[in-house]
Formats: structure tokens, sequence, C-alpha cells
């Protein structure tokens, strides 16, 4: 869960650098597009962040977190009414918001995945599984009753040599796979191409009928295949 695109752990990145992002053109040899090092430098919670415990106390049971380590005392995995902020190769980074639940980690400590409850206006429920910097899978349940779950192609591994050649989290990659369920109940499947434009959708009309929509690089429609509306008097 560490990026989401990681629901509550970096939105303050996206916003921080979309705008400029979005003044790139896409290139298959364009370097990808990523936020700077003074974007990283002021979502930053710190550069040393905990994730080694030197003598374990019984697992580290408390009131308010649980922490699992293993041979070696590395935290792998953290239950917690508040999460830690995110972990990602060495450096940790700010939280928009609190998540409440349980955070996996790898052998280096750095954030892998997963679930809990962000303390949003009304409550959202999120699970995710991640690449080395950025979210791979999430599901997410947010207030209106929508639901999403979506598939991120791994994005190239981008290192920042001002962070001492840490990775550089939130490179933009496009979303390849969505599976949705509206507010309304209006579910969809879309697939996208590299540039995260929805090219391909199987949904279901107002009406009822099973429709496969095909859509151009500007995401309009241009083509609908709904046999059953088709023999409709």
């Amino acid at each position: 869960m560490t990026a989401i695109i990681k629901t509550g752990a970096l939105v303050a990145l996206a916003l921080a650098w979309a705008s400029a992002a979005a003044a790139q053109e896409a290139s298959p040899d364009a370097a990808p597009k990523r936020p700077s090092l003074e974007v990283l430098e002021r979502i930053i919670e710190t550069r040393t962040p905990q994730t080694r415990i030197e003598t374990p106390d019984h697992e580290r049971i408390t009131a308010r977190r649980i922490d699992i380590v293993d041979a070696d005392g590395t935290i792998r995995m953290t239950l917690s009414g508040a999460t830690p902020p995110p972990i990602i190769d060495g450096v940790q980074y700010k939280r928009a918001f609190n998540v409440a639940g349980l955070i996996l980690y790898d052998d280096k400590g750095s954030e892998r995945g997963g679930f809990g409850t962000a303390d949003i206006e009304g409550g959202m429920a999120v699970l995710a599984l991640d690449h080395p910097a950025m979210d791979a899978v999430g599901w997410r349940v947010s207030p209106d009753g929508s639901i999403s779950f979506v598939f991120n192609q791994a994005p190239p591994l981008v290192r920042e040599p001002g962070l001492d050649g840490a990775l550089v989290p939130g490179v933009e990659t496009p979303t390849r796979m969505r599976l949705s369920l509206a507010a309304d109940g209006a579910p969809a499947v879309e697939l996208s191409d590299r540039n995260d434009q929805p090219r391909l959708r199987l949904t279901v009309t107002e009406e009822g009928f099973g429709a496969i929509q095909f859509l151009n690089a500007q995401g309009q429609v241009i083509h609908t295949l709904a046999p059953e509306a088709d023999l409709q008097p």
C-alpha cells in the first residue's frame, strides 16, 4: 500500500507534481514522469525510519501497535490503529491522513502492501499489494458506495542521487486494468493503453443490456457492441 495510489499514503505527492507531469509529452523514448527531488523533500517524514527492533519484547505487543519481526529484528508486519508512514527504500514519507490496519514489509523494511481503513469523511476501506515503489494492485471501497480494483503496470525503477540513491516513489505508470462498481450500481471492466487511456470497456447499460465499448485515444466511445439492444423493436 505505497502510493494511489496508495490511498492515504502519497496523496500529497500526487497533488504536488501532477500538474508538472501533465505538461510532458508521452513518448516511448521519453524519461519516465517522476516527482523532482524538491517535491520528494517536501513529503519526506524522515530519511532514517525505524525498520529494526534490536531487542524484541515478546513481539512488542502494546495497546496501539503490534510489530512482527523476523530473526534479524527487521519489522515485517505492523498492526496499528495509526499505521506508520510508508517506508520506501529506507526513506519514510508522510501520510495525508491516518490509516488503521495491517502493513506488510519486505526484508529491507520497505512497505509492500497492507489493508485497513482510511480516516476520511465517511471512512474508506483499502487493500493493496505493491511494486517496489508504488501500488501494483489495489482495492478501494469509497464512502459513496463505489468500489474499484486496479492493476498498475510496474514503473521503471528510478533512483534519486539526492536521496543517497533511494528509489523514487510516484514514478508515473499506467493503470492497465480496472474493475469498478459505481455508486449507482453500474459495473465496468476497463483495459487501458500505455498512456493510461481506457480503450476497451465491458459494461451493462442503464437498460440492462450487456455492452462492449471501444474508445479512441481521446477517451471517446467510437463503437459499441450490444447485441441484445439491437434485437429490441
